[in-house]
């Protein structure tokens, strides 16, 4: 299944579990309420989709970005029961590849990502101990750290230029007890920022790249009443 795939059957997950009746009743459960601000620690994976669209001119291929994985923080403020808005701060590093090029498979290096990404967010259960959401919202993702792995000769730095982005959500809360409980998220971020490849040749070779990003995270969330 495609990375698109699963972030919309996630989705669909999310609508099914609003959709039903029986868990809108917990007896026992604080839930959710407005002025809440829930920090989050965790950690996420952040898995490119490297799409077909990539492009490297003059010697052609695609840019290619390895998976990473690392830890969070989120920040989600309730704007009243249902509604709320969700920040995330992570850094992510990247391996760099450019794959299928007249010189064959390039390493380019590697580079830090830092994508906040700003959703708001839907809660149709906002009583249950287990409360799906939906959201959508924007990022922007800035590019930081470069590296050379030393494994090209032929190439002396890769810069990539920062990227706004579009980005859907789903996931799942679960209060355990008191203001502690897990969350577990999905975020389909679809991002394109261009690059350049300075060569030792006296070239520089610029991409458009197709990062499209999968990021799935778990943490354990804090509750403050504001």
């Amino acid at each position: 299944m495609s990375k698109i795939g699963k972030v919309t059957g996630a989705l669909a997950l999310a609508a099914l579990m609003g959709a039903t009746p029986a868990l809108a009743q917990d007896s026992g459960i604080r839930g959710k309420q407005a002025g809440d601000l829930v920090v989050g620690l965790g950690a996420i994976g952040v898995l490119p989709e490297n799409g077909r669209n990539s492009r490297v001119e003059l010697v052609g291929g695609r840019v290619r970005a390895s998976n990473a994985y690392t830890g969070q923080v989120d920040f989600t403020y309730f704007l009243n029961r249902n509604i709320s808005l969700n920040l995330i701060v992570a850094s992510t590093q990247h391996d760099l590849t450019a794959k299928g090029t007249a010189l064959g498979n390039v390493a380019l290096g590697s580079v830090w990502a830092l994508p906040p990404t700003l959703t708001l967010q839907y809660h149709p259960l906002p009583n249950s101990r287990f409360s799906p959401y939906v959201g959508a919202g924007l990022n922007y993702t800035f590019f930081y750290g470069y590296g050379h792995s030393g494994a090209n000769p032929a190439i002396r730095n890769v810069a990539v230029n920062g990227a706004p982005g579009f980005a859907l959500n789903a996931g799942l809360d679960v209060e355990i007890s008191g203001p502690w409980g897990l969350n577990l998220d999905v975020k389909k971020i679809w991002l394109s920022p261009n690059a350049a490849v300075g060569t030792n040749l006296g070239v520089k070779l610029h991409a458009r790249t197709e990062l499209n990003p999968l990021v799935i995270g778990a943490s354990v969330r804090y509750r403050f009443s504001l």
